[in-house]
């Protein structure tokens, strides 16, 4: 009857892809809802700030712009003040840390507080993006739902995953570069073939819904293009992913450059967002492009617009105001930013090119394109989801195969120079390498000297073999056993294998025999600063169970011994103190999804 039954009951596959679904649903949902706020908040604010302001008759009103963001990051005075920490500045980079290295649990609240402060950053006019807080949205809630299922693990990174996936494809109407970006930016590119079935019902599904509401266009449309002499542009397309590849790493330079000497700034945090604020509106004062996301100036750049010297100088103001915005304290993303920049670059970079070779290249709006992919690719080191999202915006295979060259070698430069991207810059500040998983992470941020055991029995090196196996019976501390010289540092170690060809010998010949005759000599060391990561591939590659840890390599007084096991102790203690084990609270390790 009991095996009847189970064949009954849905299969875990079954189960994921329900879950899926109503994850797909949910980020559909919120999606609606935070792009109708951040509209709300333009119209209300932003477009009702001009007016009341009277800043389009220009003239002296003019001057009077950038009160219009100072007033948005006024509005954010109170959510900071309530929970400090969750609201202000570039939060994609906390949200990978809780995904892969904490347990991917995250709070209710972050649905709510990433979509008031976002909105209130960006309608309001400062320069940032939507999508980092899209995902951030719709891994929120896939966290949630997999803290009502009481998962964890891999399977509630999925989760969060397929919210992510589902919260870039209903923004950008893309749910294959949904999939990607998840697979790539969220899942690090560990991701295994049945994780595809969730991101892709995810996706699908949150497609689906934000398409019922908005209808079926792109955020932005881009024109038709065609290579014209694929022997002339190829090559020109891969120097102007050189030229991205370069630029996006002056991006990131800057922008950690900014938001460094904001955490420096001697003024209340609350306060630092109202001066970003007022530097982005000036800004905006001649150049009104780097307001906002800035798609509206995007797609005309796609259609060919805008003078060059223009899309130059918009080049480096946009990287400007956006490390301004976030660095400061704003809410947001960087990547409406990354396709801002990325157009203007290949923009302006078509200009040029089309001037010279008038005949044998597309238009300035082709190269825009490229840009958009080439940029987003370098600066993010996401290729995948850079050219399946251009992909999807264009529906144009001709374009695609530069796109994905420019892509390719966009992100070749960029890692070549800079081996972070946008998103990893502070877990490399930590020396972590967020790539290698939370246990690495844990491992490697542990120190040898938490988990040595002090109490170890020497033996001099001029002892005899009657001595040392004497020792060996005695001892209860382990099986190796430094070996030191009259000054008492350590020249070798020694252990029963060492002594197995003599210890038939009579011991008349034993006592003729010196530890120091038969020792390794050749040891492997450790320091109490080493982590304890190093340690454990030390202990794997040469198939021991201890190591000796001495004061350091050139003054080797031995200060105790690392044994395997205290190194699987102190990493257990780790995961506890830090509340990720697989039993959280009242969260216990179950997978019914």
């Amino acid at each position: 009857m009991k095996s009847q039954l189970r064949r009954l009951l849905p299969g875990d596959n079954t189960r994921l892809l329900a879950v899926a679904s109503f994850i797909g649903l949910m980020s559909g949902v919120l999606n609606i809802v935070f792009r109708t706020t951040v509209h709300f908040v333009e119209e209300f604010i932003f477009k009702g700030g001009k007016e009341f302001l009277q800043i389009g008759k220009g003239d002296i009103h003019l001057l009077l712009l950038p009160l219009i963001p100072m007033a948005g990051m006024l509005l954010l005075i109170p959510f900071s003040l309530l929970f400090p920490g969750e609201v202000n500045g570039y939060g994609f980079t906390k949200f990978l840390r809780k995904v892969n290295l904490e347990g991917g649990y995250i709070h209710v609240r972050t649905i709510f507080l990433k979509i008031i402060s976002t909105a209130l950053t960006i309608g309001t006019g400062n320069s940032a993006g939507v999508e980092g807080p899209i995902a951030q949205i719709g891994g929120a809630m896939g966290s949630q739902v997999g803290q009502f299922f009481r998962v964890s693990g891999n399977r509630m990174k999925l989760y969060i995953a397929a919210g992510c996936a589902g919260g870039i494809a209903g923004m950008f109407n893309a749910p294959i570069a949904g999939i990607f970006f998840a697979a790539e930016i969220v899942l690090l590119g560990t991701y295994e073939i049945s994780s595809f079935s969730a991101l892709i019902t995810a996706s699908a599904i949150s497609t689906v819904v934000t398409r019922s509401y908005f209808g079926e266009a792109s955020l932005f449309t881009i024109p038709q293009y065609n290579v014209v002499n694929h022997f002339v542009e190829l090559p020109l397309y891969s120097l102007l992913a050189v030229l991205t590849g370069l630029l996006a790493v002056f991006h990131i330079k800057v922008f950690y450059l900014i938001r460094d000497w904001y955490q420096g700034l001697k003024i209340p945090n609350q306060l630092k967002p109202i001066t970003g604020a007022f530097i982005v509106g000036s800004i905006a004062i001649m150049f009104p492009q780097v307001m906002g996301d800035g798609y509206h100036f995007v797609e005309a750049v796609l259609y060919g617009g805008g003078m060059t010297w223009l899309l130059v100088c918009l080049i480096f103001l946009k990287i400007l105001a956006t490390a301004v915005t976030l660095g400061s304290g704003g809410a947001g993303g960087v990547f409406a930013p990354a396709l801002f920049i990325g157009t203007m670059i290949g923009g302006s970079f078509g200009s040029v090119v089309h001037k010279i070779l008038p005949d044998s290249t597309a238009g300035p709006g082709a190269y825009a394109s490229v840009g958009i992919g080439a940029f987003l690719a370098a600066s993010t080191h996401a290729p995948l989801t850079a050219i399946f999202l251009l992909f999807e915006m264009t529906g144009n295979y001709q374009i695609i195969v530069p796109a994905m060259l420019a892509s390719i070698i966009g992100t070749m430069v960029a890692t070549k120079l800079n081996e972070d991207s946008i998103d990893t810059v502070d877990f490399s500040r930590e020396g972590i390498n967020i790539h290698e998983g939370r246990e690495v992470s844990i491992m490697k941020s542990l120190r040898v000297g938490l988990a040595i055991t002090e109490d170890v029995d020497f033996i001099s090196e001029r002892a005899n073999i009657n001595q040392l196996l004497l020792t060996f019976s005695e001892t209860k501390s382990g099986f190796y056993f430094p070996v030191i010289d009259e000054t008492g540092k350590m020249t070798g170690i020694i252990s029963m294998t060492d002594v197995k060809n003599i210890i038939h010998r009579d011991s008349q010949e034993r006592s003729a025999q010196t530890v120091g005759s038969i020792c390794q000599r050749d040891i492997i060391m450790l320091t109490p600063d080493d982590s304890l990561y190093t340690a454990m591939q030390l202990f794997d590659i040469k198939g021991i169970e201890e190591i000796p840890v001495v004061e350091s390599l050139k003054n080797r007084w031995v200060l105790g011994m690392l044994k395997r096991r205290s190194v699987i102790s102190a990493y257990n203690r780790e995961v506890l103190k830090k509340g990720i084990s697989e039993k959280v609270g009242s969260i216990r390790v179950s997978d019914p999804a």
